[in-house]
């Protein structure tokens, strides 16, 4: 497992006039100035790495889930193996305005093939159209579904967890926080991958990261702005978790950092404050990588190091290691 690297920070980056001592990962940084030209050119571009064979699983098949807002889509991932499975729910990034179950679909192949559970993905209602706690809710649901039709999919359910990505990573963590105050069901896990944990935007890390590394500032402000009510909301914990009075009882935890990310700093603070709750966590910093990295579809030698390290951390927690 990689340990967490606090790197020093010194000036003069031709970015944003700040620049980490641990360089960009060679990959990372192919990948930055390729979406460079190809702008310039007036074309899109995503990666450059070759694609990995995707695992072989049992199925992978659509469908609906109920909740207060409506039928929430999902997309089920079943692995090879002996049934009954423990179920994972996952929950894409987007900054809450984009994304999909389609967006993050190689990389729940992966989660299900490693980490030897069902993957449940979550197609909750986006924003503008879909305001806070809207999102929230549906997800919520999700987990409730899961714990009720576990036995039909094949599942477990008394061995569920939960995980998500950026701004999935922020519902995961708040669907946490729901779970406890509404009793239950309960989560034996929450993997929390680069997650917004707080909506203050003023880490030393959204000053170092805010330009140019996949996730602007700009972005996240205008994100932000679509997705919540009102500048009240920005102090709800179910928007801002980092702000929870307390963290206890919460299931235990792997959240993942990304070096080069505006979200580092608030991702790795939450993971100090679940520990200082008392709530087993481990939290991995990613030197050298970038917002996104954890998306299969980038293909960066340590998005699968993150992968399996995440489905490692979900096979401990589910007693199937």
């Amino acid at each position: 497992m990689l340990g967490i690297i606090h790197a020093n920070i010194c000036p003069h980056d031709s970015r944003n006039g700040w620049r980490n001592v641990i360089t960009l990962d060679p990959q990372a940084q192919a990948q930055l100035d390729l979406n460079v030209g190809r702008a310039n050119a007036g074309t899109a571009a995503w990666t450059i790495r070759p694609q990995r064979a995707l695992p072989q699983l049992s199925s992978i098949r659509d469908s609906t889930i109920p909740a207060p807002g409506g039928p929430v889509p999902v997309r089920i991932y079943t692995p090879e193996g002996a049934e009954p499975f423990p179920v994972t729910v996952y929950i894409h990034g987007g900054a809450w305005v984009g994304g999909s179950i389609d967006s993050v679909d190689p990389t729940c192949w992966f989660l299900a093939a490693e980490s030897r559970s069902i993957i449940v993905s979550v197609g909750y209602r986006l924003a503008p159209q879909t305001k806070f706690p809207g999102a929230t809710e549906d997800c919520y649901a999700a987990i409730v579904w899961v714990a009720d039709n576990a036995a039909s999919l094949g599942g477990d359910p008394g061995r569920i967890a939960i995980a998500g990505a950026s701004a999935g990573g922020n519902l995961a963590a708040s669907v946490t926080l729901m779970a406890r105050a509404r009793g239950g069901p309960p989560l034996a896990y929450q993997v929390l991958v680069y997650p917004v944990t707080d909506q203050q935007m003023n880490t030393n890390s959204y000053m170092e990261f805010g330009v140019g590394y996949m996730l602007d500032r700009e972005r996240m402000l205008d994100a932000r702005t679509q997705y919540l009510r009102s500048e009240d909301d920005r102090l709800d914990s179910l928007a801002a978790p980092l702000l929870a009075e307390d963290l206890s009882g919460l299931p235990p935890a792997l959240i993942i950092t990304a070096g080069y990310d505006v979200l580092r700093d608030e991702g790795e603070a939450y993971a100090k404050r679940l520990r200082e709750a008392g709530v087993p966590t481990t939290n991995t910093r990613y030197e050298g990588m970038m917002h996104t990295f954890f998306n299969a579809a980038t293909g960066f030698d340590k998005t699968f190091e993150a992968i399996s390290e995440a489905s490692a951390a979900l096979r401990g927690a589910f007693g199937s290691v």
